[in-house]
């Protein structure tokens, strides 16, 4: 199916100019061959955050992650360096490590299946009956690496190689995210988990989308007024907005404008400043002077979609701090609320047989941008309706 030949003798929208101005086809939200295309031309050499170095701190820490069938996990080893591996063993492939986060017993990681057992450096170090696996070479069936990359204190993993490095993906902001300190982070609670009964891309066109603030978010247009700004670069969307002097009515948005302390290591230009970025294809930061949130937009199938989402913070006692990151928790649950509602309303739309595409306006640069590269690397992307087959 993924031919560009034979891509472009299909329906299609006519020039390049008149694709970057019209929102990418109804029918790649929702068919099961096009998603199939997406695990292998975008997803298999994406970057995946599994956890912050402060998840692990100690030898035998674990964090795991499932990612389209992928059971992978990353290890701290004894002697303090942060390995990542698929989670399954050698023999029978059955999953090695079950929890989300936890902790190997004795240093050692054991098969629940049969009991070989690997080092926290991923080296085969036990297999029962050993003499009845003649030729058995233990140094070639350790677990098996994963390619991984430590930003700023953060775990990623990718299958196959393609992309940048995550460090020149955040290129064009990394003076930006310097402030933040993201090395000193420590996670605020554990991880969630969010289903959502929509397509993994309307979960990032909605988080990239700045047109929708002011019509759909009462509260963070309380907050920002009408001074939400985006902007796109190749591999790193932006959003933004300051936080108003004006009170808020609503209890919440004014007791966080209210009592925001002072966050000594910003500059003063970032004191009230909430920032977003998202990293190509499917994980975002939204920053804030009291905290960072991670998103993660986990593809399940062509209509599912699970949001995996922790806050981290750098450490701070003050009992403004803790109202503070509290009050920030009530007003950003509102706003998730807010956007799964208008999710599920653009998916079921999409279904409607008279909607193939949408025109964009020249300010939504971060829906261009991520169409254009939609296109590049899956050209199906260009067709109107769904190829025949």
């Amino acid at each position: 199916m993924n031919d560009p030949a034979k891509a472009t003798t299909l329906s299609a929208v006519p020039s390049e100019m008149d694709e970057d101005a019209h929102s990418l086809p109804a029918w790649i939200y929702s068919d099961p061959a096009f998603f199939e295309l997406e695990k292998k031309h975008i997803f298999r050499s994406s970057w995946q955050l599994v956890c912050h170095l402060s998840d692990i701190p100690n030898p035998g820490d674990y964090h795991s992650l499932d990612f389209l069938g992928e059971p992978i996990v990353v290890i701290r080893g004894e002697d303090g360096v942060a390995r990542s591996f698929h989670n399954v063993c050698r023999h029978r492939a059955s999953r090695l490590l079950d929890q989300t986060k936890g902790s190997c017993n004795r240093g050692r990681i054991t098969c629940p299946y049969h009991g070989w057992t690997y080092a926290l450096d991923g080296r085969l170090v036990g297999v029962p009956q050993r003499d009845k696996f003649p030729g058995l070479d233990l140094a070639t069936h350790g677990m098996a690496p994963l390619e991984q990359e430590i930003f700023l204190g953060f775990i990623f993993v990718r299958f196959e190689p393609g992309l940048p490095s995550v460090r020149e993906m955040a290129a064009p902001y990394l003076h930006e995210i310097a402030h933040y300190r993201f090395e000193d982070l420590v996670p605020q609670g554990r991880v969630t988990l969010r289903p959502r009964m929509v397509n993994w891309k309307n979960v990032a066109d909605n988080y990239s989308d700045g047109l929708h603030i002011t019509v759909a978010h009462p509260g963070l247009t309380r907050l920002f007024g009408n001074g939400y700004g985006i902007e796109a670069q190749p591999w790193i969307d932006k959003m933004w907005g300051y936080l108003r002097d004006a009170p808020s009515r609503n209890w919440s948005e004014r007791m966080y404008q209210r009592l925001m302390p002072r966050v000594e290591h910003l500059p003063d230009d970032r004191q009230r400043l909430w920032t977003y970025f998202k990293l190509w294809p499917n994980v975002a930061f939204d920053i804030y002077p009291d905290q960072v949130d991670f998103m993660q937009f986990l593809p399940v199938s062509p209509t599912e979609t699970m949001i995996r989402e922790i806050a981290y913070v750098v450490p701070d006692s003050r009992r403004e701090m803790r109202a503070t990151r509290y009050l920030n928790w009530r007003i950003n649950r509102k706003v998730n609320i807010e956007d799964k509602t208008l999710i599920e309303r653009v998916q079921a739309g999409m279904n409607s047989s008279s909607y193939t595409t949408g025109p964009l306006s020249s300010g939504e640069v971060c829906l261009r941008s991520f169409g254009r590269k939609m296109r590049r690397l899956i050209p199906e992307s260009r067709l109107a309706r769904a190829p025949a087959r």
